[in-house]
C-alpha cells in the first residue's frame, strides 16, 4: 500500500478510531478557522486531521517538521500566502488551531512521534500496535477529561506547555515561526521584537532541569539585539526552581520566565522590561514596575567585555558584586 493511506498520520489517526470506537472526519474544516487572505482576498478554511462531532474532539498529528526546521517539507525561498516562508506558514496555522479549536468548545489532543514508538528522525516504527495502542488510549483519556491516573509521559507534558506558551502567545499578537535554532523549543516574532523559549515539562528532578534550560537559553544567545529576548517557560510545580536565578542576572540576559498552570493558563513570573523601554510588557498591555527594579548594564561595552555566559565568579563579583555570584553553573560559564 503506498500514498496517503500508508503515512503515520492514517495510522495514528487509525488507532484514534480504534480506541474511541468510531470514524472520525479526516481532514475536516471549520467555518470558522481560516488561513490568511490569498491574493485574491479570499481567505481558505484550514483543514484538522480528525474531528469526532459528537466527542467534540479534534485530534491533529505533528510530525518533527511541524516543530523544526526540515528544508525538504519548508521549501526554503518560497513565500506562501501569508507572504513567509512554508515553516513560518505551519507554524502560524499550527498555533491558529491551538488557539481557536478551544475556544470554540471542542477538546484539542495534539500527538507527537515522541508519544509513541519512533525513531530518531521522528519516523513512527510501527512494530508494536499494542503499545502505540494503549498510549493513544491513554492520551485521549487525559485530553477528555477522564484520565486521573499520574502523567507518566514527561515528554508529552512539556508539549503540554509549549503548546499553551504558542496559544498565548498568539492571543498576546505574536506569529510563532520556524526556530532559528533547530533545538529551541518555540520562537515568536512581534514587530520588530523576537522571542526565543525554551521549555520543561513536570520533572523528577526541576531543579536541575531548570538550571539545564539556562545553559540551552545561553547557546542560543546569538543574535544581540535588545530586540531579541528569551523566555524559560515551566509548569506551575518548576516555578520556584526556574526563579532562583537572582532578577538581576535575569535581567542582564533578557530572560523571563514564564508559568504555565495545570489549566493551560500562562502569566509571567518576575517579568523583565524592555531595554527600549517601554513599560509594555511581551503581553501587551502596560502595567506598573516591578518590585524589584532591575539592574541595568553599563552604557557602552568594554573592548575586553566577555559574554556574561562565560564569566567567571571572580569577573561576576567584580562586575556585579558578591549578591550576583551564587547563580547556577549554567549561567557562571560552568560546564
Amino acid at each position: 500500500m503506498g500514498g496517503r493511506e500508508n503515512t503515520d498520520e492514517v495510522y495514528v489517526l487509525d488507532l484514534c478510531d480504534e480506541v474511541l470506537g468510531e470514524q472520525g472526519l479526516r481532514q475536516h474544516r471549520f467555518d470558522w478557522l481560516l488561513g490568511d487572505t490569498g491574493a485574491a482576498g479570499r481567505r481558505t478554511r484550514v483543514p484538522v486531521d480528525s474531528y469526532w462531532p459528537g466527542r467534540k474532539l479534534v485530534v491533529e498529528y505533528r510530525e518533527m517538521q511541524h516543530d523544526q526546521p526540515t528544508p525538504f517539507f519548508d521549501k526554503p525561498g518560497r513565500l506562501t500566502v501569508s507572504g513567509v516562508e512554508r515553516g513560518e506558514q505551519r507554524a502560524l496555522y499550527d498555533a491558529r488551531r491551538d488557539a481557536e479549536i478551544p475556544a470554540h468548545g471542542l477538546h484539542l489532543l495534539v500527538i507527537r512521534p515522541t508519544d509513541l514508538d519512533a525513531n530518531s528522525r521522528g519516523r513512527l516504527h510501527r512494530k508494536d500496535r499494542t503499545g502505540d495502542l494503549k498510549a493513544v488510549r491513554s492520551l485521549l483519556a487525559a485530553a477528555r477529561g477522564t484520565d486521573t491516573s499520574p502523567r507518566t509521559s514527561w515528554a508529552s507534558d512539556e508539549d503540554r506547555v509549549v503548546d499553551a506558551f504558542r496559544r498565548w502567545l498568539v492571543v498576546e499578537g505574536w506569529t510563532p515561526v520556524a526556530p532559528t535554532d533547530p533545538h529551541t523549543d518555540i520562537e515568536a516574532v512581534r514587530g520588530d521584537q523576537r522571542l526565543v523559549g525554551e521549555a520543561k515539562g513536570q520533572t523528577m528532578e526541576p531543579g536541575t532541569d531548570a538550571d539545564i534550560a539556562y545553559g540551552q537559553l545561553l547557546r542560543r544567545m546569538t543574535d544581540p539585539s535588545p530586540d531579541t529576548r528569551y523566555a524559560l517557560v515551566v509548569p506551575s510545580s518548576s516555578v520556584s526552581q526556574a526563579l532562583r536565578v537572582p532578577p538581576p542576572v535575569r535581567s542582564l540576559l533578557r530572560i523571563s520566565v514564564y508559568e504555565v498552570t495545570d489549566d493551560g493558563s500562562v502569566r509571567m513570573r518576575e517579568r523583565i522590561p524592555a531595554q527600549s523601554e517601554t513599560s509594555t510588557p511581551l503581553g501587551g498591555s502596560p502595567q506598573a514596575p516591578s518590585v524589584t527594579e532591575p539592574i541595568t548594564r553599563p552604557e557602552g561595552p568594554r573592548n575586553d567585555e566577555k559574554p556574561v555566559s562565560h564569566m567567571t565568579r571572580p569577573v561576576i563579583r567584580e562586575r556585579f558584586g558578591d549578591d550576583l555570584v551564587n547563580v547556577p553553573s549554567c549561567v557562571r560559564g560552568g560546564t
